[in-house]
């Protein structure tokens, strides 16, 4: 009986709330129409309906309610009480609907849209803010909603719809999403300024597998990458501190407290020195990612383009005075 009633457009009392909205939001416009001119007629012609269609809509409107909307008086009618404590709401949601529409659209026009951008942390001082700034020089008036985060998160939060793109490392391997490979970053063997490699430029890791390190805590990237980096050097770390930011490792290798495996800072540090590792080779990779399948808007369109043409120079000069190499292959899995 039940599935009869809501094939007719009809509700029972005992309908849930999905229910009732279903079949009423459809009509809700309708009603505010006739509540507004007080008369089918002219409503009816305003909106560009039937007015037998019109009437009908009231008509089962009040009978999924189980109340009276509206006094009829001939043609005209006025609304009860009722009618006028439900058109109060009537407006409010009708209205939130406008608003959200308009944003929506704001959000796709190619000239002031919207993009939603995550990248992480380490991408945050130097790398995006160059990329928004070249890319808008193209596109002064596209607004971006910016998310640092680490790679994992920001892949969940493109598949919630959060996020259009991310830049992450490495590049994802799952059948939902899409990645390209931009670009590879070198690590660089931070030691103390006053550390018995400080005074060389290049070094081979298993010169340091009697050293103390720092490292970020276990599940980031680059912690993955400093020790896969170990072992292949044949040795394993002994770790005094893990942390959560590179900087703060940074601190602690300049206190003496060990050396550590990094990317390049934005900014040269005090009381470090940074050392390039000529074996094994230590890169991450860069890569940009969004859903499959997943419609871009003009702007994320735009932006996604000019991501893809920055293919291997995405990242900054680093003011090593070294030849970057184009990206080929890549480690970690990024939370940093």
């Amino acid at each position: 009986m039940a599935h009869q009633q809501r094939s007719q457009g009809h509700l029972s009392p005992s309908s849930d709330t999905e229910d009732i909205v279903a079949v009423l939001v459809p009509r809700l416009a309708h009603f505010a129409g006739v509540a507004r001119t007080e008369h089918v007629t002219r409503a009816a012609q305003e909106m560009g309906v039937p007015q037998s269609t019109l009437s009908r809509a009231m008509v089962r409107l009040e009978q999924d309610l189980g109340v009276d909307l509206f006094a009829r008086r001939g043609r005209t009618v006025a609304l009860t009480p009722a009618g006028r404590t439900f058109l109060s709401s009537v407006e409010r949601a009708l209205a939130e609907i406008g608003r959200a529409a308009d944003e929506v659209r704001a959000d796709a026009d190619p000239a002031t849209g919207k993009v939603a951008f995550g990248f992480l942390h380490t991408m945050g001082s130097e790398t995006v803010p160059g990329l928004i700034r070249a890319f808008r020089a193209d596109h002064p008036r596209v607004r971006f909603s910016l998310v640092q985060n680490y790679g994992e998160a920001m892949l969940e939060r493109l598949r919630s719809g959060e996020l259009d793109l991310c830049l992450t490392s490495p590049v994802p391997d799952a059948p939902d999403l899409v990645g390209r490979l931009l670009d590879e970053q070198k690590l660089r063997l931070v030691v103390p300024a006053d550390h018995r490699l400080a005074g060389r430029r290049r070094v081979r890791l298993a010169e340091a597998a009697d050293e103390t390190f720092v490292t970020l805590e276990p599940g980031y990237g680059m912690r993955r990458i400093a020790d896969d980096l170990c072992q292949e050097a044949g040795f394993k770390p002994r770790i005094a501190f893990e942390g959560e930011e590179t900087e703060t490792l940074r601190g602690l290798v300049a206190a003496g407290l060990g050396v550590a495996l990094l990317p390049p800072p934005a900014v040269p540090r005090p009381g470090v020195v940074e050392l390039t590792v000529t074996a094994p080779r230590a890169v991450r990779e860069i890569g940009v990612a969004w859903l499959d399948g997943h419609p871009d808007t003009p702007p994320v369109a735009a932006f996604k383009k000019f991501l893809l043409s920055r293919r291997g120079r995405l990242l900054p000069d680093q003011g090593y005075g070294e030849h970057r190499e184009q990206p080929s292959r890549a480690r970690g899995d990024g939370r940093q």
